[in-house]
């Protein structure tokens, strides 16, 4: 399904290694690779969840991950997953690990660890791949998992989930409440500034976008009667308004008493999009999409369409996963992405 891909889910450029102190020591391939940097008198922690408190009584040897991202905490902080889920939209070489995952695998495995067990969760979390890699925890902080998935994954170790609502994690919670679960709290809270820095940098420099109000969309070009769009709980609008863009008025009342990361409103409410500055969204590279948007008699009512304030991320690239923020595709991605999103504004 489309949508739900798109929650599991750009020039070359490098990928962020973190070097933090004590963080850089060689991993235990028989030991699932955790760090020799987790602090064993950090244990046991008590970590909220949706699904209640989850506590891990002593350091995680092995650590297991599911769902989008969560396995690249451990990777940016040395330590390599016993199990992660494999990347399925981005994928550039069909290896199912992301371009900027690649390169700190390959680190670490050159240092001694075992490659980890790739799961394929093209139909869902495959918990018996899961139970297979013995996981001492398993990291979902961003995940969409249900009471019964957590139920299940919680009989194999104990499951970092999310804190409140399903793919509503932001990155920097993502990163702190995963780098707790491993000991790693102090490594993860500097992780969380130096991103932070790198982000804040590279909007100062495309300080166009500072101050405009950003939809997050979804447009179906066999579909025009309908505008969809990614609400404020959603990590790919969240982490831009973070960052100093803004919310438009639809946006924001859609998003209000909803649970959703995902909603539509009609074509026909057209004329409640008039502030919206900058409309990303997901289409082919050949400007078909645009063009079918302006000559749409409801959507070319919008201002953003009207004027070609649209930027359009080519479907199924790395720059279109990156645009749901993680945290090594930040360093390898973040100016590329602002480029993109900048462009429209600037023409």
């Amino acid at each position: 399904m489309r949508l739900t891909r798109r929650m599991l889910p750009v020039t070359a450029a490098a990928v962020l290694t973190v070097a933090l102190a004590g963080c850089g020591e060689e991993s235990s391939s028989e030991e699932g690779t955790a760090a020799s940097s987790a602090s064993s008198s950090a244990f046991p922690v008590t970590i909220d969840t949706a699904f209640g408190e989850v506590t891990i009584e002593s350091k995680p040897e092995r650590i297991a991950t599911v769902a989008w991202m969560n396995h690249e905490v451990p990777l940016a902080l040395g330590v390599m997953p016993v199990g992660m889920a494999a990347a399925s939209y981005g994928d550039d070489d069909g290896d199912g690990i992301l371009p900027w995952v690649e390169p700190t695998v390959e680190e670490l495995e050159a240092d001694g660890a075992e490659a980890p067990v790739l799961f394929d969760e093209t139909e869902g979390i495959d918990f018996e791949a899961v139970a297979d890699t013995q996981p001492d925890v398993i990291l979902a902080s961003y995940s969409g998992l249900t009471q019964d998935d957590f139920d299940t994954l919680s009989k194999i170790a104990p499951v970092v989930a999310y804190p409140e609502n399903a793919w509503g994690t932001s990155v920097d919670d993502m990163i702190t409440m995963n780098a707790t679960a491993m000991g790693m709290a102090d490594e993860g809270e500097a992780l969380v500034e130096q991103l932070d820095t790198e982000v804040d940098d590279s909007f100062s420099a495309h300080d166009v976008l500072l101050g405009k109000k950003v939809m997050f969309a979804y447009i179906d070009p066999n579909d025009l009667s309908t505008i969809g769009f990614y609400t404020s709980l959603d990590t790919r609008p969240a982490f831009l308004t973070a960052h100093g863009m803004e919310t438009p008025d639809v946006v924001a009342s859609e998003s209000e008493g909803t649970d959703e990361f995902y909603t539509t409103v009609s074509a026909e409410r057209a004329d409640e999009l008039s502030d919206v500055d900058l409309i990303v969204t997901y289409g082919d590279a050949d400007g078909a999409l645009l063009a079918a948007m302006q000559d749409d008699a409801l959507l070319s009512q919008i201002p953003a369409v009207a004027e070609g304030r649209v930027a359009v991320l080519e479907d199924g690239t790395p720059l279109a996963a990156a645009a749901n923020p993680t945290p090594l595709s930040i360093s390898w991605g973040i100016d590329d992405y602002l480029d993109a999103l900048a462009a429209p504004l600037e023409g």
